[in-house]
């Protein structure tokens, strides 16, 4: 992975790219962006469900940006209640935007971080380059979720069976009243954070996708 850092709304923001994107000799169609879970319980880019989805896109062969919100390892600034994480992820898309304009985007995310990249992809409703969000255990009991229920980005949710932070049947009956298209993966017998289930998230994922 690429080290580089992005200036954010409140100071650098640490990124690792699967390759170095602003050096890149030819165009880059497609790059997926992916967030961490909530800074206040250890998440950060290290996350293995989170570099669980970076391999996932190495093997559809999808560039990938992962990065530290405000205030987690050599990001600067501080927490920010989600509203100054998704202005985090809006930085890391100009940052894209003017570097390496890609053509097609997509976003992803793990438990806060799904939140995270489902207001972002609200916020660019109106962006053709979205193309596709991927939100891993979204905790739709504690964050606002609702308003993407008219969202019409093609999305696929993960949500283990047996999570003990996020209500599996809080999310199914988000998905199931959702105008949106929803595809939703249930995976059985698995934890919150995917553990010893993390190469079945994967392959899951990858079914999903090119099915």
């Amino acid at each position: 992975m690429h080290s580089i850092f992005i200036d954010g709304p409140e100071g650098s923001l640490e990124c690792l790219l699967s390759e170095p994107l602003e050096q890149h000799k030819e165009p880059v169609k497609r790059i997926a962006v992916i967030c961490h879970p909530h800074p206040m319980f250890s998440g950060s880019m290290d996350n293995k469900v989170v570099h669980t989805l970076a391999r996932l896109y190495r093997d559809l062969s999808i560039p990938v940006v992962l990065f530290n919100f405000r205030g987690v390892g050599a990001s600067e600034g501080s927490y920010a209640q989600g509203i100054g994480e998704v202005d985090d992820l809006a930085a890391i898309v100009e940052w894209l935007t003017q570097n390496v304009q890609p053509t097609e985007l997509e976003l992803a995310g793990f438990s806060f971080g799904s939140y995270v990249a489902a207001t972002a992809a609200m916020n660019m409703q109106q962006d053709p380059r979205l193309k596709r969000v991927i939100l891993i255990a979204p905790p739709v009991h504690h964050f606002e979720f609702q308003s993407y229920a008219n969202h019409n980005c093609p999305t696929v949710v993960v949500q283990g069976m047996a999570d003990e932070v996020v209500p599996p049947e809080q999310v199914i009956d988000w998905v199931d009243h959702n105008e949106s298209p929803i595809q939703l993966v249930q995976m059985d017998d698995t934890s919150h954070f995917f553990h010893r289930k993390l190469v079945a998230l994967k392959q899951n994922l990858l079914d999903t996708l090119t099915s």
